[in-house]
């Protein structure tokens, strides 16, 4: 039995917050900015961006790892933060996540007609977060609420590593039994998002203005001038750019389109890791 290239998709692998839901990933990042002044330390939401789509704990990890914020950390206590300092923020973190999730679980504008596009094409639709799975089973009961229910979900806690790893992209690809990878797209608003895609030998597409990166609501986005918004967008792709995306577009509105094109590109026996 020999090895034979898929000539056309099986699946897409989506983000939740900033791909599906909530246009300017605002749920995550607000919550990060209200835990840590909880223990009277100040991070802006800029600074709280940085990290997103790691998981949760090492997303809390990380900025506390920024010198600034760990200066700030260590003038409120005597010390730069531990990971047991890293765990009681993460702790109160989540119940405030748990808590205001609602308030940013909107749909984002064409993300159904886009995605009923793609089942109409028949291709199965898998999901990941850097959200735990207490937080994502809310996620996924108001998301359903609002029409969508994906085929798959899993969240960063239900494998060993999380983003940039690929495990939650391979668990994706067994639970919905796709026969290769190379028959799968990631698509991600953040840059380790994107790793984890690639790294899982998928092809990847990045979301550069309803996600994290442009950080905007979507009404803030329809009112950016065509100047500012192409700035913005070149602003974008350079945080990117290592990641590698095969594709970038402004919102998932606009996949069905880019899932044409990959699975033109299969036909004619290309592979996403040959580009």
């Amino acid at each position: 039995m020999k090895y034979e290239q898929p000539t056309q998709l099986q699946a897409v692998i989506l983000d939740w917050a900033g791909t599906v839901v909530d246009f300017g990933s605002f749920a995550p990042t607000q919550i990060f900015v209200e835990a840590f002044r909880e223990f009277g330390v100040e991070v802006s939401l800029e600074e709280s961006r940085g990290p997103m789509g790691m998981g949760k704990w090492d997303h809390i990890r990380t900025l506390c790892n920024i010198p600034e914020i760990a200066e700030r950390y260590r003038a409120k206590f005597g010390r730069i933060p531990t990971d047991d300092d890293v765990t009681d923020i993460y702790n109160r973190f989540m119940p405030l996540q748990i808590e205001k999730i609602a308030v940013h679980s909107a749909l984002i504008p064409g993300a159904l007609d886009a995605i009923s596009l793609l089942r109409g094409k028949g291709l199965k639709i898998g999901t990941c977060s850097g959200y735990p799975k207490v937080v994502m089973d809310k996620v996924v009961e108001l998301a359903g609420k609002n029409g969508y229910i994906p085929d798959h979900v899993v969240a960063t806690d239900e494998v060993p590593n999380g983003r940039p790893y690929p495990a939650q992209s391979l668990q994706n690809v067994i639970a919905l039994g796709i026969s290769d990878v190379s028959a799968c797209v990631k698509v991600d608003d953040t840059w380790p998002g994107i790793l984890e895609g690639r790294s899982a030998g998928m092809w990847t597409v990045a979301l550069t203005c309803s996600g994290n990166a442009l950080g905007l609501s979507y009404e803030e986005y329809k009112n950016l001038d065509a100047v500012e918004l192409d700035k913005e967008r070149v602003r974008i792709s350079k945080i990117f750019e290592d990641s590698k995306p095969h594709y970038l577009i402004d919102t998932i509105a606009e996949l069905p389109a880019v899932i044409d094109d990959i699975n033109s590109r299969l036909a004619k026996g290309e592979m996403p890791q040959c580009s």
